[in-house]
């Protein structure tokens, strides 16, 4: 394991938490002079209020132009590949092009368009659980269930064969691991492109009733193939790696946090704010979109001038003492109001009614099937990531 003062600040943790110099940057600096995982000089804002005004303003902080696409230590990217690399990306972009993909795709994403996805979510789940008691007692909680479950809703929600998902996975992990070399990281994000410039053609050919066959449909004159693919692949990268990494962090949270799992038992219809609260307080996306002062500033009291990166250390947000008493403490009772989790603004999480309709179906179900469910062994925490999250955790029942 690499040594975790060689990451990025904002980026190192302690298991659940922000590691103690990140949140003594919170505490007080405020807001912090860094080097960019890419060893470019950048602000990193870490204050709830500061984070939040960073993320909620599109006109003095824009997407950074490499920001999204470029990885660490690889090769800068040619204008015509950052165009095309960006196109249909909604994180890449801000209003008015923002608005306008973000329009096409916020009815697929309602809470009503999402409550008629639960039924198959449950029975997703709950086949993946017969899998798990069948094959016995312990199992990778990671590759049974954390992965697979929305994994596969992600898949059927966009029209991916799910056949198809052991490469995707494997492309996603080496674009995430920031201990693999920069080339071929960039590499695999290409590699990725291209399977989604097949499912695209695919779909456009035989557009069916799957989130893209839609777009294609409805949208087809207003879309061009860049941006669908874009659309396709940023959907299916957040879709399964983020509440995948959810699912296996909150499991492990929860069962070392036996009282709290006891009142959530106890009280199921605390289920949501016990979402909420695991949201907040694990908040495994470091980072909001990395942002470019378009004028002189002022954040947190300190002046920035025009045309400097800006970083917000969302877990230390979520932790700021300012947004809640004993914010370090996981607590299922408070349902975690106002949580930067989701991120903040135009860029909040376009998926997360469907993260969270997730997670409140498979969470009690797991414990429900598995009452005396139980870490075995060592977990695995996957640090040098984009995404926090486990590599891997045996449990026992």
């Amino acid at each position: 394991m690499s040594d975790s003062s060689t990451m990025p600040l904002h980026v190192r943790r302690v298991e659940f938490d922000p590691a103690p110099e990140l949140a003594a940057a919170r505490d007080e600096e405020r807001v912090k002079r860094v080097t960019t995982s890419h060893g470019d000089p950048a602000w990193l804002v870490t204050r709830y209020a500061d984070v939040r005004e960073v993320l909620g303003d599109s006109e003095r902080f824009k997407v950074a132009p490499q920001g999204v696409a470029r990885l660490p230590g690889a090769p800068k990217m040619t204008e015509e590949q950052l165009a095309k690399v960006r196109a249909g990306n909604l994180l890449g972009v801000d209003p008015p092009e923002h608005t306008r993909l973000r329009r096409m795709l916020t009815p697929e994403f309602t809470i009503r368009r999402m409550r008629r996805l639960e039924p198959r979510i449950q029975s997703i789940v709950d086949d993946h659980l017969d899998a798990m008691e069948s094959a016995g007692s312990p199992a990778d909680l990671v590759s049974s269930f954390a992965l697979p479950i929305p994994s596969l809703v992600i898949c059927e929600l966009l029209g991916v064969p799910y056949d198809d998902r052991a490469g995707f996975q494997a492309r996603t992990s080496r674009m995430l691991d920031m201990t693999v070399p920069g080339e071929q990281r960039l590499m695999a994000q290409f590699e990725q492109r291209a399977y989604m410039e097949e499912l695209v053609g695919r779909i456009q050919a035989d557009p069916g009733e799957e989130l893209l066959g839609m777009l294609v449909r409805e949208h087809g004159d207003d879309l061009s193939t860049d941006e669908l693919v874009g659309i396709g692949g940023l959907l299916l990268f957040a879709g399964h790696e983020t509440t995948s990494n959810m699912l296996s962090l909150g499991t492990l949270a929860l069962l070392r946090h036996p009282e709290q799992l006891e009142l959530l038992r106890k009280e199921p219809d605390r289920v949501d704010a016990t979402i909420e609260e695991l949201l907040r307080w694990l908040s495994i996306v470091h980072s909001g979109t990395t942002k470019i002062t378009m004028t002189e500033v002022e954040v947190g009291g300190i002046t920035i001038p025009a045309g400097e990166l800006v970083i917000c250390a969302l877990p230390a947000a979520n932790r700021d003492p300012a947004l809640m008493p004993d914010a370090d403490t996981f607590d299922v009772r408070r349902g975690a109001p106002g949580h930067v989790a989701f991120g903040h603004g135009v860029h909040h999480c376009l998926g997360a009614p469907l993260a969270r309709m997730e997670l409140r179906i498979a969470f009690p179900a797991l414990f429900q099937r598995f009452p005396g469910l139980r870490v075995s062994g060592d977990p695995r925490f996957r640090s040098f990531s984009i995404v926090y999250g486990m590599a891997a955790m045996d449990v026992a029942w």
